[in-house]
C-alpha cells in the first residue's frame, strides 16, 4: 500500500516513515519545506501525484508557547493545513488519518478523557488542533483523528531533557502536579499502523501509552533505568515554572475505541520507556 505522510521530518513523521517501510509498505514523508501543508494547490498536486492509499497528517506546529502570541500563524498550519490534507484526500479517494492531541483538552477531568469527551482547550495550540480536528473530519468523513501526547523519541521529549539535565545538576526539580502519558513515538507509529490496518471506525482514536505519570515520576523512572538515584528529582508545582500557555494538569487519555475495534492499546508507559532508553536514536528509528 502507498502511504502519505506530511510532516516527515518531525518526531512522529520519522517514526511513522519507519514503521511503514519496515512493513513494506510504499511510503512518501515530505518535511514542511518539500511540502507546506498551508498551500491547498501545494497539497492536492502532491496527492494526486503520488496517488496514496492512506494519507497521515502529521505535520503541526507544535511550538506551545509561541502560538499563544502567533494564534493565527498556528491555525493557518493546524487547522487550515489539516483541512487542506484531509480534503486532497477525500477527493483521492485514500484513507485519512488526522494526528491531534491532549491540548484539545482543559485537563479538569479526573479519570481518563473518552473519545467522544468535550473539547475544551486552555490555550492557542489546543484551539487550534481541536479547530483542525473539525475541519478535517468534515472535510474527510471517513477521517480517523487519532490523539496522542508526552510524545518523546530519540534525542526529544522529555525523558532526553531529563538526562540532560542530570548530566549538569545534582538535583532537578520537576512538577508533579502535570499527569499525562508518556508516549513512545514509534510506539503511537505502531499503533496508526494498527489502527488502519485493523479497519478501525472513523471517528477518534486515542494513541497513548497505558497507566499515567506524573512528570516527577517519569523523571524519576529515566534516572531509575539509567542507574542514577530517583531521589535527585525534587517534587514542585506548575507555578515554579511559569510558561505563556497553560498545560492541561491531567492528560489521560481513554482507550475503549481499541477494545472497540478489537486490537489491543499501547503498551504501558514503564515498559515503552525501558525499551526507549536503551536504544539510540539510529536504533529506535530502524525499529519504527
Amino acid at each position: 500500500m502507498r502511504w502519505l505522510v506530511t510532516g516527515g521530518t518531525g518526531l512522529l513523521g520519522r517514526a511513522l516513515a519507519a514503521a511503514l517501510a519496515g512493513a513494506g509498505h510504499e511510503v512518501r514523508a515530505p518535511g514542511s519545506r518539500e511540502l507546506d501543508i498551508r498551500s491547498r494547490g501545494a497539497v492536492r498536486d502532491a496527492v494526486a501525484g503520488f496517488r496514496p492509499d492512506i494519507v497521515v497528517n502529521s505535520a503541526a506546529w507544535t511550538a506551545v508557547d509561541d502560538a499563544e502570541a502567533a494564534e493565527p500563524a498556528a491555525h493557518a498550519v493546524n487547522a487550515l493545513g489539516a483541512e487542506h490534507v484531509a480534503m486532497a484526500a477525500a477527493s483521492a479517494g485514500a484513507r485519512f488519518v488526522q494526528v491531534s492531541t491532549d491540548y484539545v483538552f482543559d485537563g479538569r477531568a479526573a479519570s481518563p478523557y473518552p473519545e467522544d469527551a468535550p473539547l475544551a482547550p486552555l490555550g492557542a495550540y489546543g484551539r487550534t488542533k481541536a479547530a483542525g480536528e473539525r475541519l478535517a473530519r468534515a472535510a474527510h468523513p471517513g477521517a480517523l483523528v487519532v490523539r496522542t501526547a508526552w510524545l518523546y523519541g530519540g534525542d526529544a521529549g522529555f525523558p532526553a531533557l531529563v538526562r540532560r539535565l542530570a548530566a549538569r545538576h545534582p538535583e532537578l526539580s520537576m512538577v508533579a502536579d502535570q499527569v499525562g502519558q508518556p508516549s513512545w513515538a514509534p510506539e503511537v507509529a505502531d499503533g496508526i499502523l494498527r489502527l488502519v490496518e485493523a479497519g478501525a471506525p472513523a471517528g477518534v482514536h486515542h494513541a497513548t501509552a497505558s497507566g499515567a505519570a506524573s512528570r516527577v515520576e517519569l523523571a524519576r523512572a529515566v534516572l531509575e533505568l539509567d542507574g542514577e538515584d530517583p531521589d535527585r528529582v525534587r517534587p514542585v508545582g506548575s507555578e515554579a515554572f511559569p510558561t505563556p500557555a497553560p498545560r492541561p494538569a491531567y492528560s489521560v487519555l481513554g482507550h475503549g475505541s481499541w477494545a472497540a475495534a478489537g486490537i489491543p492499546p499501547l503498551r504501558d508507559w514503564r515498559e515503552a520507556l525501558a525499551e526507549a532508553m536503551v536504544e539510540s536514536p539510529e536504533q529506535e528509528a530502524g525499529r519504527a
